[in-house]
């Protein structure tokens, strides 16, 4: 099979054929039709996330057909859609584990990073750590949801339960993450502000078109205060500008794995009861939730494809700002599923 392997921390993939893995106990081999393109991907890739180790397969985007089933797998999925999500294992003992906080496990494996993942014809995965995913969906247009889409319902969770009223929030970095959150956020009856990098009048037409109540630039000032602020780009400096956004009582939620560090600013602008929250990968419970979410409203990914063999070309446009919404590499040419909300 065809695989796009990382070799060497800050070194482009390398295209490579290797053996199909075989499916051990608990696992199930995985045809891999698309798998998106992700931030942290290029995290990865950059070395900007600890203790890589080489060669690892990236991508945790990923949407497949269940070919094949391990012992203690169920066979039942044979058949199936299925999504792989960026966690691939937990270790169900640790104090985190047994209340509800998986995404915290210290022994936690993630899919693209320490298990090899989608960016290749088929993958492994633990069963339980799949989600179904319709039959009838597109897999190109799904993908981003596995990561971006959840990511950011996590996010805006987390905001909903720092702040008793959480109408008008502010999305500091308009990519993947924030188009889709952006849709969930209009659907329930909330505004979304869009704060793009200076200048990016492409990324603020973008959001205008999903409904943006406002956008701009990251450096301007509201005429209002927002109740809260997600940060999707991986800019420490955006964290005092989204606190002077914001009410008293209001949040700023932080939804990257990775961020440059938070230059030091005055305690007044933090005063007023707002909060600085980080998110921490994902649990099984947000994936169950959300694409039941996106199941009864219409949610749409405007996706950019790339074929398997150009995933550097993809990373690097993500990486130089050229993309709108999500880059999703086609493994299957051939998956021309029909389009539409999910």
């Amino acid at each position: 099979m065809r695989a796009m392997v990382l070799n060497a921390v800050g070194q482009p993939l390398e295209l490579v054929e290797l053996p199909i893995p075989q499916p051990k106990a608990k696992e199930v081999l995985i045809k891999v039709l698309a798998c998106g393109v992700c931030r942290t991907d290029l995290h990865l890739v950059d070395g900007e996330l600890p203790d890589v180790t080489t060669p690892i397969i990236p991508g945790h985007e990923i949407v497949g057909e269940v070919v094949s089933a391990g012992s203690g797998a169920s066979a039942e999925l044979v058949g199936s859609l299925v999504g792989i999500p960026w966690l691939g294992w937990t270790c169900g003992n640790c104090r985190y584990c047994q209340v509800d906080r998986e995404n915290l496990c210290d022994q936690a494996r993630f899919t693209g990073y320490q298990l090899d993942g989608g960016y290749c014809d088929y993958t492994l995965a633990d069963y339980r750590y799949c989600i179904p995913v319709a039959r009838e969906s597109n897999a190109a247009e799904i993908a981003p949801l596995l990561c971006a889409g959840l990511i950011g319902y996590r996010c805006l969770k987390i905001a909903d339960a720092l702040c008793r009223r959480n109408r008008k929030i502010g999305l500091f970095g308009f990519g993947a993450a924030a188009h889709i959150l952006a849709q969930v956020i209009v659907n329930r009856g909330s505004d979304f502000y869009a704060f793009t990098r200076p200048g990016d009048v492409d990324a603020q037409r973008f959001a205008d078109q999903l409904g943006a109540a406002w956008s701009g630039d990251s450096d301007q000032t509201l005429p209002d205060l927002l109740d809260s602020a997600i940060i999707f780009a991986p800019a420490g400096n955006l964290v005092p500008q989204a606190l002077r956004s914001l009410r008293k009582g209001g949040a700023v939620v932080c939804g990257g794995i990775h961020m440059s560090d938070i230059p030091s600013f005055p305690y007044a602008t933090l005063w007023g009861e707002r909060q600085i929250s980080s998110v921490a990968n994902l649990t099984r419970r947000d994936g169950i939730e959300f694409f039941e979410s996106v199941r009864q409203m219409p949610v749409y990914t405007h996706i950019r494809p790339y074929p398997l063999t150009e995933a550097n070309q993809a990373l690097n446009d993500l990486r130089c700002g050229k993309l709108n919404g999500a880059a999703v590499l086609r493994v299957q040419e051939d998956d021309e599923q029909p389009s539409g909300p999910y």
